[in-house]
C-alpha cells in the first residue's frame, strides 16, 4: 500500500489535527517545528511557522506537542521536521533524545548535508540536483524511507506536478533499496494518483495546512480523498 505522509504544524491544535489526518487515512504525521528563516519552506508554510511562534512555540513548546500528538495517535509514526539551528541551539544528542523521549519516530532535518552528524538518524532529502553519488549515500544513510523533492525551490501547492519527478525516482531506485516517498508540490487526489504511481508513497504539506485552518472535520474529508486517489 502506498503511503501518505501529512505535514501539520506544531500547535496546540495539533493533536487533534492528527487524529482526524490519521482517520482520514494518514500512515505519518510530518510535525513541524517552527524555525525563524525557514529557506526550503513556501509562503503556507512560512505563514504558519510565524504564526506558531507568535503564539509562543519554540522547542520545549514543540516536544510538548509531539507528546500529545503521540498520546493522541499512538500508532502513528511522527516525524519531526526543522532545520539544523534549532538544534545548535538546543544541542544535538539532547534533541535527539528528547524526540524520542516525546514519541517521534525519527526526524527530518532539512538544511543537514547528510554527510554531516551522521551519528543523528533522520530521513534524508534528494532533490533533482542531487548527484548520483549524493543520492546513493543518502539513500545509505537515510531512516526508513527516502524523501524526494520533487521541485528545485521552496514548498508549496502547485497545478501540475514536476516534470522532473520521474526522472528522479528512475535515478534513485537504481541507487537506493529503501522506499521512495516525494513531496513538495503536491496538493490534490489528481496529484496523489500520478505521483503515487511513481513513488512509494507522497508527502503533502501547504495543501494540508490550508485545509486544516477549517478545522479537524475538513482536514479529515481532504485527507480521505488523497488516500482513496492513492488507493485507486
Amino acid at each position: 500500500m502506498k503511503k501518505l505522509v501529512i505535514y501539520l504544524m506544531a500547535d496546540p491544535e495539533t493533536p487533534e489535527l492528527a487524529r482526524a489526518a490519521v482517520e482520514g487515512g494518514a500512515d505519518i504525521i510530518e510535525l513541524g517545528f517552527p524555525f525563524s528563516d525557514p529557506l526550503a519552506d513556501g509562503p503556507v508554510v512560512r505563514r504558519a511557522g510565524e504564526r506558531a511562534l507568535a503564539r509562543g512555540m519554540r522547542t520545549r513548546e514543540c516536544l510538548a506537542v509531539l507528546a500529545q500528538t503521540h498520546a493522541v495517535v499512538p500508532d502513528t509514526p511522527i516525524v519531526p521536521m526543522t532545520y539544523a539551528s534549532l538544534l545548535e541551539a538546543y544541542g544535538w544528542e539532547r534533541f535527539e533524545q528528547d524526540v524520542q523521549a516525546a514519541g517521534g519516530s525519527s526526524m527530518i532535518i532539512v538544511d543537514l548535508p547528510v554527510d554531516e552528524r551522521p551519528e543523528l538518524r533522520r530521513v534524508q532529502l534528494v532533490a533533482p540536483t542531487s548527484t548520483d553519488e549524493r543520492i546513493a549515500l543518502a539513500g545509505a544513510h537515510t531512516d526508513g524511507w527516502l524523501y524526494l523533492v520533487t521541485v528545485t525551490g521552496t514548498t508549496g501547492a502547485r497545478g501540475e506536478v514536476s516534470s522532473a519527478l520521474p526522472g528522479l525516482v528512475e535515478r534513485t531506485r537504481r541507487l537506493v533499496s529503501a522506499p521512495l516517498y516525494a513531496g513538495f508540490g503536491i496538493s490534490t487526489p489528481e496529484h496523489a494518483r500520478s505521483v503515487g504511481a511513481l513513488a512509494d508513497g507522497i508527502v503533502v504539506g501547504s495543501r494540508a495546512l490550508q485545509v486544516a485552518e477549517d478545522g479537524p472535520d475538513a482536514l479529515r474529508e481532504y485527507v480521505a480523498s488523497l488516500r482513496g486517489a492513492l488507493d485507486s
